[in-house]
């Protein structure tokens, strides 16, 4: 599956559209404490997260992740925002529970 296609399936609230969205997902990705997602995150996944912050963004960038979904209602800031458009990262968000929203795109890969 690839990003665009993760856009188009109206699944998630489009919060950033980013500079790749034909790159593909090839892993799904859950975890909130920044420092394991630092190191294991695989390159190109989608990773599902309830840390909304702008440490995420530069933490997605590092990892390599093909696009950040955030659960549980949690909502970028407009500095984090910003910095997601600025750096081409696309980001999701949605109101699911974390496990839930990650089954949708397992379901998908």
């Amino acid at each position: 599956m690839k990003v665009s296609d993760l856009i188009n399936s109206g699944l998630f609230e489009l919060v950033n559209e980013g500079s790749n969205t034909d790159r593909d997902i090839s892993k799904l990705f859950c975890c909130d404490m920044l420092s394991i997602a630092m190191s294991r995150a695989p390159s190109a996944c989608a990773w599902v997260t309830v840390m909304g912050n702008i440490n995420t963004l530069a933490v997605a960038s590092l990892s390599d992740a093909a696009c950040i979904v955030l659960a549980e209602g949690v909502r970028l800031d407009d500095p984090a925002t910003a910095k997601a458009a600025s750096q081409g990262i696309t980001v999701f968000r949605t109101d699911m529970p974390i496990f839930e929203a990650a089954l949708l795109i397992h379901d998908k890969l």
